[in-house]
């Protein structure tokens, strides 16, 4: 008779253990699933890349790798719930080693048709700076390496111990720094005194950003460093040191090469554009297109930082930026091309750093600056300070617009990752910041759950896995995810859960069910259910235990 019953149990169990929601189950829907910006995930810069094979968002980030690498990446189901990956995208002293610091801005694309996975960054030399800047002593040598990997997760590869063959030159500047002091932060008092500087310099420059546009076209943008780039401002009356953003156009055989070992080059209308007649042999002076600057486009909130010297008592410049870049492409409701380009404008240390946009008809403009801008920028209501440097992605099911950049949650605090809606539309660009529980975005859901045993022959410990619509899944060692697990009847044995870990003891047989939750924003958590016909299904599933 015992046995009899064991067995009854049994099949009344394993009926349960496959209701909807239990292993591998993914009928059609979504989900009620929520998240919010903890700022616990360590990040600055980021470039967010959705990898379909694998289903998983990775985000590569400027701060966050382990010692001896440069570049975290970490990696999310649902733009939301980041999981380290563990090292980083570049070996230090392996690869990238043609620059020695200010390793910056991480872009990665994937070509589907080879495989590849490319990664453009910012570095600074130290070494052969004269090569590229005429001048030993230029501070800020900064160039731009590309790197290649057969996995989102890296490592990655520099395709030449060298940076892009690139040579930036403006022939129309007057280097002022030439005539400066020593502290090198005090410029000219007048434009007169200014332009008697040498004119020309070689263009140091970060944070790439490629597009790659319907016609087939590739446009590396960047930004032009403000060192080497003072820019006398009429209403003010002295001069700004600036950064801008600038684009250059690439060739395409990189890209279509399935071998990873041919690096990426400039048009050839760009190489030597600026040469002058009187150049000796072997002199490289190559062409930029001006993409956003201040001069030609004046916003107020780009102003945070212009009477820095005076507020510092010369320990800072005065200066204005707009830096970390992306570019997408739209179609308007005529059919015709609208590209938009987002950009950070003010200091990313100071909690003024915010986003602003410009649109053109083409991608080398003209562009016109969002009379909007800023679209994102700090909020002391949300808690919110330093909002900037992102990218803009699509929700899984490609519903859905968003940018994922860094922020945080105290003037004083580190950098961390933060995800916000975008919208576009007839009216524009808009980003909305939260710190509040936001849906998941459209496509992640419905979510599955399963575990790695069918019946459990307590003492026991058995995994249990949630994953998204697309297949990733989710790291239920990140607060943000939690399981809950009981025992019914309660009192047949004991449960303990430990991220994706659920052990149990029995002293006779029970049902073991296993809830995935969500934290919420105000504290505490919530159980997750999948939405089918108005209807909601937990995303949770039963085992049962017998002892052994």
């Amino acid at each position: 008779m015992r046995r009899n019953a064991l067995l009854v149990f049994l099949a009344a169990a394993l009926l349960l253990a496959f209701v909807p929601g239990a292993a591998a189950a993914r009928p059609p829907g979504t989900t009620d699933a929520t998240y919010f910006n903890n700022a616990a995930t360590p990040g600055a810069d980021p470039h967010v890349l959705f990898d379909r094979a694998s289903g998983y968002y990775y985000a590569y980030s400027t701060e966050g790798a382990d010692p001896g690498w440069n570049f975290a990446i970490y990696r999310s189901p649902d733009l939301a719930t980041w999981e380290h990956v563990p090292g980083g995208a570049l070996r230090a002293g392996q690869d990238g080693d043609w620059a020695h610091d200010w390793f910056w801005a991480p872009e990665v694309y994937h070509n589907p048709a080879t495989g590849l996975y490319f990664m453009f960054y910012a570095g600074r030399m130290n070494k052969h700076v004269a090569e590229h800047f005429r001048y030993p002593d230029f501070e800020e040598a900064s160039k731009v390496g590309v790197a290649v990997s057969r996995s989102p997760a890296g490592p990655f590869h520099d395709i030449a111990e060298a940076p892009l063959d690139y040579y930036p030159y403006d022939p129309a500047y007057h280097d002022v720094n030439l005539i400066m002091d020593a502290t090198q932060k005090k410029p000219p008092a007048t434009r007169e005194e200014g332009e008697t500087a040498p004119l020309g310099t070689y263009l140091p420059y970060i944070d790439p950003d490629v597009f790659f546009d319907a016609d087939g076209r590739i446009y590396l943008y960047y930004s032009r460093n403000a060192y080497r780039n003072w820019v006398w401002d009429d209403d003010l009356g002295k001069y700004i040191e600036e950064s801008n953003i600038y684009a250059v156009e690439l060739t395409g055989d990189w890209w279509r090469d399935p071998t990873g070992r041919t690096m990426p080059s400039i048009a050839p209308a760009y190489r030597n554009a600026n040469l002058a007649p009187d150049d000796p042999p072997g002199t490289r002076k190559d062409g930029f297109v001006p993409i956003v600057n201040y001069g030609s486009d004046k916003q107020d909130w780009e102003n945070a930082h212009v009477d820095d010297y005076a507020k510092t008592g010369g320990q800072k410049k005065d200066r204005r930026w707009a830096e970390g870049s992306t570019t997408i492409r739209t179609v308007d409701r005529h059919g015709r091309p609208l590209y938009y380009l987002t950009y950070s404008a003010n200091n990313f240390e100071n909690e003024f750093y915010g986003v602003g946009y410009a649109t053109a008809r083409s991608p080398l403009g003209p562009w016109r600056k969002s009379p909007a801008n800023p679209i994102l920028s700090q909020d002391p209501a949300k808690g919110l300070y330093s909002t900037g440097h992102g990218s803009i992605v699509d929700s899984p099911d490609g519903r859905a617009h968003y940018y994922v950049h860094h922020g945080r949650p105290a003037t004083t605090s580190p950098r961390a990752l933060y995800t916000s809606a975008m919208a576009i539309g007839p009216g524009g660009m808009s980003i909305e910041s939260s710190t509040s529980d936001e849906p998941l975005p459209s496509g992640v859901g419905p979510l599955a759950i399963g575990a790695g045993d069918r019946v459990l022959h307590a003492p026991a410990t058995t995994t249990v896995h949630v994953r998204s619509a697309p297949g990733a899944e989710f790291d239920l060692a990140n607060p943000l995810n939690r399981l809950r697990a009981t025992l019914r009847p309660a009192d047949a044995g004991t449960v303990a859960v430990r991220g994706g870990e659920v052990s149990v003891t029995a002293v006779r047989p029970a049902v073991l069910t296993v809830v995935y939750q969500r934290e919420l924003a105000a504290g505490g958590y919530r159980d997750v259910a999948n939405l089918r016909h108005g209807k909601r299904i937990p995303v949770r599933l039963t085992i049962p235990v017998v002892p052994r």
